[in-house]
Protein backbone atom coordinates (compact mmCIF):
# COMPACT_ATOMS: atom_id res chain seq x y z
CA UNK A 1 0.00 0.00 0.00
CA UNK A 2 3.04 2.34 0.94
CA UNK A 3 4.27 1.70 -2.47
CA UNK A 4 0.92 2.44 -4.28
CA UNK A 5 0.98 5.74 -2.42
CA UNK A 6 4.30 7.05 -3.43
CA UNK A 7 3.68 5.96 -6.76
CA UNK A 8 0.29 8.05 -7.04
CA UNK A 9 2.01 11.05 -5.77
CA UNK A 10 5.23 10.66 -7.57
CA UNK A 11 2.47 10.91 -10.96
CA UNK A 12 1.11 13.79 -9.51
CA UNK A 13 4.20 15.79 -9.08
CA UNK A 14 4.81 14.90 -13.25
CA UNK A 15 1.53 15.88 -14.03
CA UNK A 16 1.27 19.27 -12.29
CA UNK A 17 5.23 19.64 -13.92
CA UNK A 18 3.70 19.21 -17.09
CA UNK A 19 0.88 21.16 -17.04
CA UNK A 20 2.85 24.25 -15.46
CA UNK A 21 6.08 24.05 -16.35
CA UNK A 22 5.51 25.11 -20.05
CA UNK A 23 3.30 28.11 -19.72
CA UNK A 24 5.94 29.06 -16.65
CA UNK A 25 9.08 28.84 -19.42
CA UNK A 26 7.13 30.57 -22.02
CA UNK A 27 5.63 33.36 -20.04
CA UNK A 28 9.40 33.71 -18.41
CA UNK A 29 10.88 33.76 -21.87
CA UNK A 30 8.51 36.48 -23.16
CA UNK A 31 10.73 39.95 -23.13
CA UNK A 32 7.95 41.78 -22.73
CA UNK A 33 5.21 42.85 -20.49
CA UNK A 34 1.16 42.48 -22.25
CA UNK A 35 -1.45 44.32 -21.60
CA UNK A 36 -4.75 44.24 -23.05
CA UNK A 37 -5.17 47.87 -23.78
CA UNK A 38 -3.24 50.60 -23.39
CA UNK A 39 -3.12 54.75 -22.92
CA UNK A 40 -6.61 53.87 -24.66
CA UNK A 41 -7.33 57.63 -23.95
CA UNK A 42 -4.91 59.31 -26.10
CA UNK A 43 -5.08 59.69 -29.55
CA UNK A 44 -3.34 57.22 -32.23
CA UNK A 45 0.30 57.69 -31.99
CA UNK A 46 1.45 59.08 -34.80
CA UNK A 47 3.35 56.76 -37.16
CA UNK A 48 6.36 58.38 -36.74
CA UNK A 49 6.89 58.06 -33.33
CA UNK A 50 9.65 55.65 -32.40
CA UNK A 51 9.02 53.72 -29.24
CA UNK A 52 10.58 50.54 -30.23
CA UNK A 53 14.25 50.17 -28.29
CA UNK A 54 15.14 52.47 -24.68
CA UNK A 55 17.14 54.45 -27.01
CA UNK A 56 14.63 55.68 -29.51
CA UNK A 57 12.29 56.49 -26.78
CA UNK A 58 14.23 59.10 -24.89
CA UNK A 59 15.71 60.13 -28.10
CA UNK A 60 11.82 60.93 -28.87
CA UNK A 61 11.04 62.51 -25.75
CA UNK A 62 13.52 64.97 -26.11
CA UNK A 63 12.76 65.96 -29.16
CA UNK A 64 9.05 66.63 -28.57
CA UNK A 65 10.27 68.43 -25.28
CA UNK A 66 12.55 70.72 -27.46
CA UNK A 67 9.24 71.03 -29.84
CA UNK A 68 6.90 71.50 -26.50
CA UNK A 69 4.70 68.69 -28.07
CA UNK A 70 3.65 67.31 -24.61
CA UNK A 71 0.63 65.75 -26.18
CA UNK A 72 2.84 63.52 -28.32
CA UNK A 73 5.31 63.17 -25.40
CA UNK A 74 2.62 61.31 -23.48
CA UNK A 75 2.37 58.64 -25.44
CA UNK A 76 6.08 57.52 -24.16
CA UNK A 77 4.52 57.41 -20.73
CA UNK A 78 2.52 54.23 -19.48
CA UNK A 79 -0.21 55.78 -18.05
CA UNK A 80 -3.07 52.36 -17.77
CA UNK A 81 -3.21 53.87 -13.34
CA UNK A 82 -4.76 56.97 -15.35
CA UNK A 83 -8.49 56.83 -16.23
CA UNK A 84 -9.13 56.80 -19.68
CA UNK A 85 -11.21 59.94 -19.49
CA UNK A 86 -8.03 61.80 -17.95
CA UNK A 87 -5.12 60.37 -19.95
CA UNK A 88 -5.66 63.37 -22.66
CA UNK A 89 -4.76 66.02 -20.28
CA UNK A 90 -2.72 64.45 -17.70
CA UNK A 91 -0.57 62.64 -19.88
CA UNK A 92 1.12 65.66 -21.83
CA UNK A 93 1.14 67.18 -17.71
CA UNK A 94 3.37 64.64 -16.78
CA UNK A 95 5.37 64.13 -19.78
CA UNK A 96 6.73 67.95 -19.52
CA UNK A 97 6.97 67.21 -15.60
CA UNK A 98 9.08 64.50 -16.23
CA UNK A 99 11.29 66.17 -19.00
CA UNK A 100 12.04 69.03 -16.84
CA UNK A 101 13.17 65.83 -13.73
CA UNK A 102 15.30 64.34 -16.27
CA UNK A 103 16.93 67.18 -17.95
CA UNK A 104 17.52 68.87 -14.33
CA UNK A 105 18.68 66.10 -12.48
CA UNK A 106 20.05 63.17 -14.74
CA UNK A 107 22.53 62.76 -16.42
CA UNK A 108 21.90 60.47 -19.33
CA UNK A 109 24.36 57.46 -19.77
CA UNK A 110 23.26 56.97 -23.07
CA UNK A 111 25.41 53.98 -23.20
CA UNK A 112 23.05 52.07 -21.18
CA UNK A 113 20.01 53.34 -23.45
CA UNK A 114 20.63 49.96 -25.82
CA UNK A 115 19.65 50.55 -29.15
CA UNK A 116 18.09 47.44 -29.31
CA UNK A 117 13.98 46.68 -29.50
CA UNK A 118 14.92 43.25 -27.13
CA UNK A 119 17.08 45.44 -24.50
CA UNK A 120 19.90 43.05 -25.29
CA UNK A 121 23.32 44.09 -24.34
CA UNK A 122 25.61 42.32 -26.12
CA UNK A 123 28.70 44.56 -24.77
CA UNK A 124 28.15 42.58 -20.95
CA UNK A 125 30.19 40.24 -19.09
CA UNK A 126 30.11 36.61 -19.41
CA UNK A 127 29.60 37.00 -15.48
CA UNK A 128 26.75 39.42 -15.55
CA UNK A 129 23.66 38.68 -14.76
CA UNK A 130 22.13 40.14 -18.12
CA UNK A 131 24.27 38.68 -20.37
CA UNK A 132 22.74 37.42 -23.11
CA UNK A 133 19.44 38.03 -22.11
CA UNK A 134 16.49 39.91 -23.56
CA UNK A 135 15.28 42.32 -21.14
CA UNK A 136 11.75 43.55 -20.43
CA UNK A 137 12.71 46.26 -17.97
CA UNK A 138 15.38 48.80 -17.65
CA UNK A 139 16.95 51.21 -14.50
CA UNK A 140 18.13 54.39 -16.15
CA UNK A 141 18.41 56.33 -12.96
CA UNK A 142 17.48 56.48 -9.01
CA UNK A 143 16.00 59.71 -7.71
CA UNK A 144 15.53 60.62 -3.87
CA UNK A 145 11.49 60.85 -2.92
CA UNK A 146 11.40 61.39 1.00
CA UNK A 147 12.87 59.15 2.70
CA UNK A 148 13.08 56.37 -0.14
CA UNK A 149 14.27 55.73 -3.88
CA UNK A 150 12.48 55.88 -6.74
CA UNK A 151 13.57 54.68 -10.23
CA UNK A 152 13.70 55.77 -13.46
CA UNK A 153 12.58 52.82 -15.26
CA UNK A 154 11.15 51.91 -18.97
CA UNK A 155 9.01 48.83 -19.29
CA UNK A 156 8.93 47.44 -22.80
CA UNK A 157 4.97 46.91 -23.38
CA UNK A 158 3.06 44.59 -25.73
CA UNK A 159 -0.28 46.34 -26.12
CA UNK A 160 -2.66 43.41 -27.55
CA UNK A 161 -1.55 42.26 -31.13
CA UNK A 162 0.80 45.71 -31.61
CA UNK A 163 4.57 45.52 -31.86
CA UNK A 164 6.21 45.95 -28.73
CA UNK A 165 7.18 49.12 -27.59
CA UNK A 166 9.39 50.61 -24.90
CA UNK A 167 7.69 53.25 -22.49
CA UNK A 168 8.14 54.89 -19.07
CA UNK A 169 6.96 52.65 -16.47
CA UNK A 170 3.64 52.83 -14.46
CA UNK A 171 5.30 53.05 -11.28
CA UNK A 172 7.76 56.02 -12.64
CA UNK A 173 4.50 57.83 -13.97
CA UNK A 174 3.19 57.59 -10.12
CA UNK A 175 5.60 59.34 -8.77
CA UNK A 176 5.94 62.04 -11.38
CA UNK A 177 4.61 64.79 -9.44
CA UNK A 178 6.16 63.95 -6.35
CA UNK A 179 9.64 63.65 -7.88
CA UNK A 180 8.13 67.44 -9.57
CA UNK A 181 8.07 68.74 -6.11
CA UNK A 182 11.23 67.34 -4.85
CA UNK A 183 13.59 68.15 -7.90
CA UNK A 184 11.55 70.33 -9.94
CA UNK A 185 11.79 74.26 -9.85
CA UNK A 186 11.67 75.76 -6.98
CA UNK A 187 8.66 78.56 -6.45
CA UNK A 188 11.80 81.49 -6.20
CA UNK A 189 12.39 80.29 -9.77
CA UNK A 190 9.25 80.31 -10.78
CA UNK A 191 8.90 83.87 -10.06
CA UNK A 192 12.42 84.90 -12.15
CA UNK A 193 11.40 86.26 -15.93
CA UNK A 194 11.25 84.37 -18.73
CA UNK A 195 14.55 85.80 -19.61
CA UNK A 196 16.75 84.54 -17.48
CA UNK A 197 15.35 80.67 -17.67
CA UNK A 198 16.34 80.65 -20.87
CA UNK A 199 19.06 78.33 -22.21
CA UNK A 200 22.22 80.40 -22.37
CA UNK A 201 25.54 78.17 -22.35
CA UNK A 202 27.21 74.72 -21.53
CA UNK A 203 23.48 73.76 -21.07
CA UNK A 204 22.71 76.08 -18.48
CA UNK A 205 19.96 78.62 -17.80
CA UNK A 206 20.96 82.43 -17.44
CA UNK A 207 19.68 82.36 -14.03
CA UNK A 208 22.56 79.70 -12.93
CA UNK A 209 25.23 81.20 -14.97
CA UNK A 210 24.33 84.14 -12.09
CA UNK A 211 23.69 82.48 -9.42
CA UNK A 212 26.46 80.30 -9.25
CA UNK A 213 29.08 83.21 -8.21
CA UNK A 214 26.11 84.91 -5.73
CA UNK A 215 26.20 81.26 -4.01
CA UNK A 216 29.50 80.94 -4.35
CA UNK A 217 30.37 84.29 -2.85
CA UNK A 218 27.60 83.93 0.14
CA UNK A 219 28.67 80.87 0.95
CA UNK A 220 32.52 82.99 1.78
CA UNK A 221 31.13 85.60 3.39
CA UNK A 222 29.08 82.92 5.90
CA UNK A 223 32.41 81.12 6.11
CA UNK A 224 34.34 84.22 7.44
CA UNK A 225 31.99 85.21 9.74
CA UNK A 226 31.62 82.06 11.36
CA UNK A 227 35.79 81.74 11.67
CA UNK A 228 35.85 85.10 12.93
CA UNK A 229 32.88 84.64 15.80
CA UNK A 230 34.94 81.47 16.79
CA UNK A 231 38.02 82.94 17.44
CA UNK A 232 36.31 85.80 19.06
CA UNK A 233 34.53 83.48 21.58
CA UNK A 234 38.12 81.49 21.73
CA UNK A 235 39.51 84.42 23.26
CA UNK A 236 36.32 85.30 25.88
CA UNK A 237 36.10 82.14 27.24
CA UNK A 238 37.93 81.00 30.30
CA UNK A 239 39.63 78.34 30.67
CA UNK A 240 42.30 76.21 28.47
CA UNK A 241 40.67 72.98 27.57
CA UNK A 242 37.33 75.33 26.79
CA UNK A 243 39.68 77.40 24.82
CA UNK A 244 41.23 74.61 22.86
CA UNK A 245 38.00 72.72 22.08
CA UNK A 246 36.50 76.42 20.79
CA UNK A 247 39.66 76.44 19.02
CA UNK A 248 39.20 72.60 17.63
CA UNK A 249 35.15 73.46 16.24
CA UNK A 250 36.33 76.74 14.11
CA UNK A 251 37.38 75.51 10.79
CA UNK A 252 34.88 72.25 11.16
CA UNK A 253 32.36 74.50 11.85
CA UNK A 254 33.53 77.20 8.99
CA UNK A 255 33.37 74.14 6.17
CA UNK A 256 30.34 72.88 7.10
CA UNK A 257 28.68 76.41 7.33
CA UNK A 258 29.99 76.91 4.20
CA UNK A 259 28.97 73.42 2.89
CA UNK A 260 25.21 73.87 3.98
CA UNK A 261 24.65 77.33 2.20
CA UNK A 262 25.61 75.97 -0.84
CA UNK A 263 23.28 72.87 -0.22
CA UNK A 264 20.35 75.20 1.18
CA UNK A 265 20.82 77.22 -2.46
CA UNK A 266 21.30 74.68 -4.67
CA UNK A 267 18.85 72.25 -3.35
CA UNK A 268 16.20 74.08 -2.00
CA UNK A 269 16.08 77.25 -3.02
CA UNK A 270 17.50 76.67 -6.52
CA UNK A 271 17.11 73.54 -8.39
CA UNK A 272 20.19 73.50 -10.44
CA UNK A 273 20.68 71.20 -13.59
CA UNK A 274 21.67 67.99 -13.79
CA UNK A 275 25.12 68.85 -14.88
CA UNK A 276 25.76 71.53 -12.50
CA UNK A 277 24.01 68.72 -9.79
CA UNK A 278 26.30 66.17 -10.63
CA UNK A 279 29.33 67.79 -9.79
CA UNK A 280 27.87 69.60 -6.79
CA UNK A 281 26.18 67.07 -5.27
CA UNK A 282 29.48 64.96 -4.61
CA UNK A 283 31.66 68.57 -3.32
CA UNK A 284 28.59 68.98 -1.00
CA UNK A 285 28.55 64.99 0.35
CA UNK A 286 32.61 65.43 0.76
CA UNK A 287 32.41 69.10 2.75
CA UNK A 288 29.99 67.54 5.16
CA UNK A 289 32.17 64.41 5.52
CA UNK A 290 35.21 66.20 5.85
CA UNK A 291 33.77 68.78 8.18
CA UNK A 292 33.28 66.13 10.57
CA UNK A 293 36.13 64.41 10.43
CA UNK A 294 38.08 67.61 11.40
CA UNK A 295 35.54 68.42 13.84
CA UNK A 296 36.14 64.54 15.62
CA UNK A 297 40.12 64.56 15.51
CA UNK A 298 40.45 68.09 16.18
CA UNK A 299 37.88 67.79 20.04
CA UNK A 300 39.53 64.31 20.36
CA UNK A 301 43.00 65.96 20.31
CA UNK A 302 42.23 69.12 22.15
CA UNK A 303 40.77 66.88 24.96
CA UNK A 304 43.62 64.33 24.77
CA UNK A 305 46.15 66.67 25.45
CA UNK A 306 44.27 67.83 28.01
CA UNK A 307 44.15 64.73 29.67
CA UNK A 308 47.23 62.36 28.14
CA UNK A 309 51.00 64.34 28.44
CA UNK A 310 52.41 63.82 24.99
CA UNK A 311 55.56 66.15 25.65
CA UNK A 312 58.34 64.00 25.00
CA UNK A 313 60.56 66.23 26.44
CA UNK A 314 58.07 65.64 29.82
CA UNK A 315 57.60 61.47 28.92
CA UNK A 316 61.34 61.05 28.65
CA UNK A 317 61.59 61.00 32.28
CA UNK A 318 63.17 58.03 34.18
CA UNK A 319 59.53 55.94 35.96
CA UNK A 320 56.72 57.25 33.37
CA UNK A 321 57.05 53.64 31.32
CA UNK A 322 53.08 53.78 31.86
CA UNK A 323 52.39 57.28 30.81
CA UNK A 324 54.52 56.54 27.31
CA UNK A 325 53.06 53.61 26.36
CA UNK A 326 49.49 55.20 27.23
CA UNK A 327 50.52 58.38 25.12
CA UNK A 328 51.75 55.65 22.51
CA UNK A 329 48.19 53.52 22.49
CA UNK A 330 46.39 56.87 22.64
CA UNK A 331 47.98 58.22 19.64
CA UNK A 332 47.60 54.64 17.53
CA UNK A 333 43.60 54.84 18.90
CA UNK A 334 43.54 58.18 17.37
CA UNK A 335 45.25 56.90 13.47
CA UNK A 336 42.78 54.35 13.57
CA UNK A 337 39.48 56.41 14.46
CA UNK A 338 40.71 58.74 11.58
CA UNK A 339 41.25 55.98 9.13
CA UNK A 340 37.50 54.39 10.36
CA UNK A 341 36.12 58.25 10.11
CA UNK A 342 37.62 58.47 6.58
CA UNK A 343 36.22 55.26 5.06
CA UNK A 344 32.73 55.58 7.22
CA UNK A 345 32.78 59.11 5.59
CA UNK A 346 34.19 57.55 1.57
CA UNK A 347 31.23 55.22 2.17
CA UNK A 348 28.55 58.26 2.93
CA UNK A 349 29.82 60.01 -0.16
CA UNK A 350 29.49 56.93 -2.66
CA UNK A 351 26.02 56.47 -1.42
CA UNK A 352 25.10 59.73 -1.29
CA UNK A 353 26.51 60.79 -4.83
CA UNK A 354 26.17 57.69 -6.39
CA UNK A 355 29.65 58.39 -7.58
CA UNK A 356 30.24 55.33 -10.56
CA UNK A 357 26.79 56.28 -12.14
CA UNK A 358 27.67 59.95 -12.05
CA UNK A 359 30.87 59.85 -13.60
CA UNK A 360 30.01 56.80 -16.06
CA UNK A 361 32.74 54.82 -14.04
CA UNK A 362 30.15 51.41 -14.00
CA UNK A 363 32.00 49.33 -15.87
CA UNK A 364 35.27 50.43 -14.15
CA UNK A 365 34.16 49.43 -11.05
CA UNK A 366 32.30 46.20 -11.55
CA UNK A 367 35.93 45.19 -13.28
CA UNK A 368 37.16 46.50 -10.27
CA UNK A 369 39.69 48.45 -12.07
CA UNK A 370 39.49 51.46 -9.73
CA UNK A 371 40.04 48.84 -6.81
CA UNK A 372 43.67 48.41 -8.89
CA UNK A 373 43.96 51.83 -9.34
CA UNK A 374 43.61 53.29 -6.19
CA UNK A 375 45.67 50.28 -4.25
CA UNK A 376 48.47 51.01 -6.71
CA UNK A 377 48.80 54.75 -6.17
CA UNK A 378 48.27 54.41 -2.66
CA UNK A 379 50.36 51.09 -1.75
CA UNK A 380 53.05 53.36 -0.08
CA UNK A 381 51.03 55.43 1.62
CA UNK A 382 48.77 52.32 3.26
CA UNK A 383 51.80 50.39 3.93
CA UNK A 384 53.41 53.42 6.22
CA UNK A 385 49.81 53.67 8.26
CA UNK A 386 49.80 50.13 8.55
CA UNK A 387 53.25 50.48 9.58
CA UNK A 388 52.31 53.13 12.06
CA UNK A 389 49.69 50.87 13.70
CA UNK A 390 52.62 47.94 14.02
CA UNK A 391 54.93 50.05 15.87
CA UNK A 392 51.92 51.24 18.32
CA UNK A 393 50.87 47.31 19.01
CA UNK A 394 54.58 46.28 19.51
CA UNK A 395 55.69 49.50 21.79
CA UNK A 396 59.29 49.17 19.81
CA UNK A 397 59.33 52.80 20.25
CA UNK A 398 57.09 54.79 22.31
CA UNK A 399 56.69 58.63 22.16
CA UNK A 400 59.37 60.04 24.67
CA UNK A 401 61.75 56.91 24.33
CA UNK A 402 65.55 57.71 24.26
CA UNK A 403 66.97 56.04 20.79
CA UNK A 404 70.23 56.12 18.93
CA UNK A 405 69.16 55.87 15.24
CA UNK A 406 72.00 55.81 12.40
CA UNK A 407 74.48 57.64 14.93
CA UNK A 408 71.64 60.25 15.61
CA UNK A 409 70.65 60.32 19.32
CA UNK A 410 67.37 61.27 19.49
CA UNK A 411 63.61 61.33 20.85
CA UNK A 412 60.24 59.82 19.47
CA UNK A 413 58.30 63.12 19.35
CA UNK A 414 55.48 62.06 17.31
CA UNK A 415 54.23 59.18 15.50
CA UNK A 416 52.05 59.68 12.50
CA UNK A 417 50.49 57.97 9.61
CA UNK A 418 53.15 58.44 7.55
CA UNK A 419 56.45 59.70 9.20
CA UNK A 420 58.30 59.27 12.06
CA UNK A 421 59.08 62.24 14.33
CA UNK A 422 62.60 62.29 15.91
CA UNK A 423 63.62 65.29 18.01
CA UNK A 424 67.87 65.22 18.23
CA UNK A 425 70.19 66.11 20.88
CA UNK A 426 70.99 69.40 19.27
CA UNK A 427 67.11 70.34 18.36
CA UNK A 428 66.86 69.62 15.17
CA UNK A 429 64.08 67.22 13.86
CA UNK A 430 64.75 64.26 12.31
CA UNK A 431 61.51 62.96 9.93
CA UNK A 432 61.53 59.39 9.10
CA UNK A 433 59.16 57.57 6.63
CA UNK A 434 57.79 54.54 8.85
CA UNK A 435 58.17 52.32 6.40
CA UNK A 436 61.93 53.12 6.69
CA UNK A 437 61.75 53.32 10.30
CA UNK A 438 60.60 50.10 11.06
CA UNK A 439 62.87 48.49 8.79
CA UNK A 440 66.13 49.74 9.80
CA UNK A 441 67.48 48.70 13.39
CA UNK A 442 68.33 51.58 16.16
CA UNK A 443 69.11 51.69 19.83
CA UNK A 444 66.41 52.16 22.44
CA UNK A 445 67.81 53.32 25.50
CA UNK A 446 64.71 53.44 27.36
CA UNK A 447 62.86 50.39 26.85
CA UNK A 448 62.72 47.68 29.12
CA UNK A 449 64.89 49.08 32.25
CA UNK A 450 66.46 52.23 32.06
CA UNK A 451 69.99 51.44 33.27
CA UNK A 452 72.55 51.80 30.43
CA UNK A 453 76.44 51.46 30.16
CA UNK A 454 78.24 53.68 28.04
CA UNK A 455 81.23 52.97 26.89
CA UNK A 456 83.93 54.65 26.46
CA UNK A 457 87.17 53.72 24.05
CA UNK A 458 90.85 55.37 23.67
CA UNK A 459 93.32 54.41 22.05
CA UNK A 460 96.51 54.48 24.43
CA UNK A 461 100.23 53.68 24.24
CA UNK A 462 101.03 50.10 25.23
CA UNK A 463 103.30 51.38 27.68
CA UNK A 464 100.15 53.11 29.30
CA UNK A 465 99.37 51.13 33.15
CA UNK A 466 96.35 50.48 32.73
CA UNK A 467 96.03 48.89 36.98
CA UNK A 468 96.64 52.77 37.33
CA UNK A 469 93.58 54.09 34.74
CA UNK A 470 91.10 51.80 36.67
CA UNK A 471 91.88 53.35 40.20
CA UNK A 472 91.28 56.63 38.36
CA UNK A 473 88.65 55.89 36.71
CA UNK A 474 87.06 54.79 40.02
CA UNK A 475 87.94 57.80 41.80
CA UNK A 476 86.36 60.09 38.72
CA UNK A 477 83.17 58.44 39.31
CA UNK A 478 82.61 60.26 42.43
CA UNK A 479 82.77 63.76 40.82
CA UNK A 480 80.40 62.33 38.36
CA UNK A 481 76.17 63.41 39.55
CA UNK A 482 75.49 60.28 41.90
CA UNK A 483 71.88 60.82 40.67
CA UNK A 484 72.61 59.50 37.91
CA UNK A 485 75.29 57.24 38.45
CA UNK A 486 74.15 53.42 38.09
CA UNK A 487 75.19 50.67 39.60
CA UNK A 488 78.98 51.14 40.44
CA UNK A 489 80.18 47.06 40.34
CA UNK A 490 78.69 47.36 36.66
CA UNK A 491 81.78 49.80 36.24
CA UNK A 492 84.87 48.36 34.81
CA UNK A 493 88.08 48.62 32.70
CA UNK A 494 89.26 46.54 29.91
CA UNK A 495 91.93 46.42 27.44
CA UNK A 496 89.16 45.10 24.33
CA UNK A 497 92.06 45.44 21.35
CA UNK A 498 95.80 46.17 20.85
CA UNK A 499 97.98 46.51 17.60
CA UNK A 500 101.37 47.68 16.77
CA UNK A 501 100.62 51.02 17.51
CA UNK A 502 98.57 51.08 20.97
CA UNK A 503 96.44 49.10 22.82
CA UNK A 504 92.09 50.12 23.08
CA UNK A 505 90.82 50.67 26.56
CA UNK A 506 87.36 50.37 27.29
CA UNK A 507 86.07 52.30 29.97
CA UNK A 508 82.49 50.91 31.04
CA UNK A 509 80.37 54.21 32.40
CA UNK A 510 77.48 52.50 34.31
CA UNK A 511 74.35 55.36 33.64
CA UNK A 512 70.86 54.76 36.04
CA UNK A 513 69.11 58.02 33.41
CA UNK A 514 69.60 57.10 29.57
CA UNK A 515 68.32 60.58 28.96
CA UNK A 516 71.62 61.71 30.73
CA UNK A 517 73.89 58.90 29.71
CA UNK A 518 75.42 60.46 26.53
CA UNK A 519 76.13 63.68 28.49
CA UNK A 520 77.80 61.57 31.25
CA UNK A 521 79.61 59.52 29.00
CA UNK A 522 81.10 62.90 27.51
CA UNK A 523 82.05 64.19 30.89
CA UNK A 524 83.69 61.23 32.03
CA UNK A 525 86.27 61.08 28.60
CA UNK A 526 86.82 64.36 29.28
CA UNK A 527 87.60 63.60 32.70
CA UNK A 528 89.90 60.65 31.87
CA UNK A 529 91.81 62.71 29.28
CA UNK A 530 92.59 65.28 31.50
CA UNK A 531 93.91 62.96 34.38
CA UNK A 532 96.20 60.67 31.57
CA UNK A 533 97.48 63.94 30.90
CA UNK A 534 98.50 64.27 34.43
CA UNK A 535 99.82 60.92 34.68
CA UNK A 536 102.31 60.65 31.50
CA UNK A 537 105.70 60.73 31.82
CA UNK A 538 108.07 60.18 29.02
CA UNK A 539 108.85 57.24 31.25
CA UNK A 540 105.67 56.03 31.24
CA UNK A 541 104.01 57.41 28.54
CA UNK A 542 99.98 56.76 27.95
CA UNK A 543 98.78 59.01 25.36
CA UNK A 544 99.84 57.91 21.94
CA UNK A 545 102.01 60.23 20.40
CA UNK A 546 100.29 61.00 17.07
CA UNK A 547 102.26 62.95 14.70
CA UNK A 548 101.57 63.78 11.07
CA UNK A 549 104.05 61.75 8.42
CA UNK A 550 106.53 63.29 6.30
CA UNK A 551 106.26 63.99 3.28
CA UNK A 552 108.27 61.94 0.96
Amino acid sequence: AEGRSMRFIAVMFLWLGLAIGPSYAASAAEPFFKAESFNAGLPTAPDDLNRYTPQATMESLLDLAAKGDFATAAQLLDLRQIPEDRQATRGPELARKLYEIIDRKIVINWDELLDRPDGLDAQATSDSAVAGQPRRSLVLWRLGLGDRSVSIRMNRIKPGTEEPVWVFSRQLVENIDGLYREHGPSRLELMLPAALRKHAFWNMVWWEVIGLPVVALLALLVGFTLHRLGSATAQRVRGKLATDVIKATRSPMTLAGVTTVIAIFTQHIFIFSGGIDTILSPLIAIGFVTAALMLVINVVDAVLDRMVELDDVDLAEIGKDDRRNLATKVAAARRALIVIIFLVGSGIVLAAADVFRTFGFSLLASAGAITLILGFAAREVLGNIMASMQIAINQSARIGDKILYKDWLCNVERINFTFVQLRVWTGERLVVPVSEFITDPFENWTMKEPEITRLIRLKLSNQADVGALRERFVELLDTLESGDLGERDNAMVAVTDHDAFGQEVTFCLPCSNPNTAWMMACEMREKLIAAMREMQSDEAPILLDSRPAKAV
